[in-house]
């Protein structure tokens, strides 16, 4: 059973449909007395919908896709059905054309599909649209996130960080929450029905709620200040990276910890920092939460005090999955990811890890259930790791380090790399430790 807060959310952070008018045929939670909601157990049901523009290729969009539905699968939902429509510029009124909604709903009905995801942000007017037109829950690429992030969140500071990031997300929104309520106006004598005041009452009440978590994050944020300060002198790195790279198993290799790792996305929200010694080099090693493609900037703004690992970071190891077919793409999201939270500049080594995963082939299997997409297009071979490595050792000023967290290979260079890198720094601040050269 999961439990519903006043304005919409769940425990997940998804929105509960409205008021049941008779006409949606899809059965919806039951309410209790104490205004939770019975879910059951049944997994939930999703189709997923892109609409790129004309130009993007087709391979991008499946690869796209493809993360969507991860995230999907995350978030506790399994993937029936892939919708894709190209256009130029989205619909205004329903993100789609007439005709895509109209092949969406038929499906939809047919099979009983509980749920519609968009690779896209709504805004609060499409998605009322979209839940008029469909008859079912509609989630948009940031509240998807947000709902991941509601599961994945353990500490105070983390749980606050997402319960804002839900009601920045649900006040605009509010207007479709009391469209049932909207129903009881009269005609034009009045034009100001009782959904109308609840909304304007639920609207003080968010942002007061609102200012009321920013207050908290400040005073917790306050406090983790504190603890970096009793931290000062020691040198401190981050990991970073995309999410669902490998940063958790390299955190728990090189600390000999036990930080959650698992092959999800963002099973990592809560940073986590642990003391390590490598050849009598004493340094904090942290692991952040992953990035991604289209992170929404309410998380990246609510997230800022776990953040702040980053930003006050002496070095930062940036972790590439190479077996991924855009792993390039995705070093480039971490890098304007890092540009925004004004990271960037910092000292950064490139650790390509699960080279034990790599196949130059990857990309050339098709993927069944893929509509819009031509499974005869040819595909560019990828380079051989060899190559790859060739490639990167030549254009990097340092050597990166190709490595497999998980088979342990590597792992040797990966340690000198970093306690290298690690000793420059801690014998600058401290020079009076430095080792004498031996005569």
């Amino acid at each position: 059973m999961a439990k519903n807060n006043d304005w919409g959310f769940n425990s997940s952070g998804t929105r509960h449909p409205n008021q049941d008018d008779g006409k949606n045929k899809t059965p919806q939670p039951k309410r209790n007395a104490d205004g939770t909601y019975e879910t059951g157990t049944e997994q939930e049901t999703a189709v997923l919908v892109a609409v790129p523009d004309k130009r993007q290729a087709d391979e991008k969009t499946q690869e796209y896709l493809d993360e969507l539905a991860f995230l999907a699968e995350t978030a506790g939902a399994q993937v029936t059905k892939r919708f894709v429509q190209r256009l130029e510029k989205p619909d205004t009124r329903t993100f789609v054309g007439e005709g895509k909604l109209a092949e969406i709903r038929a499906y939809v009905k047919h099979s009983k599909t509980s749920m519609v995801i968009f690779d896209d942000d709504l805004s609060p007017s499409q998605l009322r649209n979209l839940e008029a037109e469909l008859e079912v829950k509609i989630v948009d690429r940031s509240l998807l996130i947000i709902d991941i992030f509601a599961r994945r969140a353990k500490s105070a500071t983390a749980r606050t960080q997402v319960e804002l990031a839900q009601y920045q997300y649900l006040l605009p929104r509010l207007t479709g929450l009391w469209t049932h309520l909207s129903r009881q106006r009269g005609g034009g004598v009045s034009q100001r029905g009782p959904g109308e005041t609840e909304i304007e009452t639920d609207r003080r009440v968010v942002r007061d709620r609102i200012a009321f978590l920013k207050e908290k994050l400040e005073d917790l944020d306050k406090q983790s200040n504190t603890q970096r300060k009793s931290r000062e002198g020691v040198v401190r790195v981050a990991l970073v990276g995309y999410t669902n790279v490998g940063k958790s198993t390299i955190m728990n290799m090189l600390s000999r910890s036990d930080v959650f790792a698992e092959n999800k996305l963002f099973a990592t929200v809560d940073s986590t920092v642990r003391k390590v010694v490598l050849d009598n080099i004493p340094f904090l090693l942290s692991d952040t939460v992953g990035f991604i493609r289209k992170l929404p900037t309410r998380l990246i703004e609510s997230f800022k005090s776990t953040l702040d690992e980053i930003r006050e970071a002496d070095l930062l190891v940036h972790v590439v999955d190479i077996s991924h077919p855009g792993f390039e793409e995705q070093i480039e999201v971490v890098n304007d990811t890092l540009k925004d939270i004004e990271a960037a500049d910092k000292p950064m080594l490139l650790v390509f890890n699960k080279i034990d995963l790599y196949n130059p082939e990857a990309h050339n299997e098709n993927h069944d259930g893929f509509e819009g997409m031509n499974p005869e297009e040819g595909h560019t071979p990828r380079p051989t790791l060899e190559q790859l490595k060739a490639t990167y050792m030549a254009q990097m000023h340092d050597p990166v380090i190709f490595i497999s967290a998980q088979e342990r290979e590597n792992i040797d260079e990966l340690r000198a790399l970093l306690v290298r890198h690690v000793a420059a720094i801690h014998y600058k601040r401290y020079p009076n430790q430095q080792p004498q050269d031996v005569e």
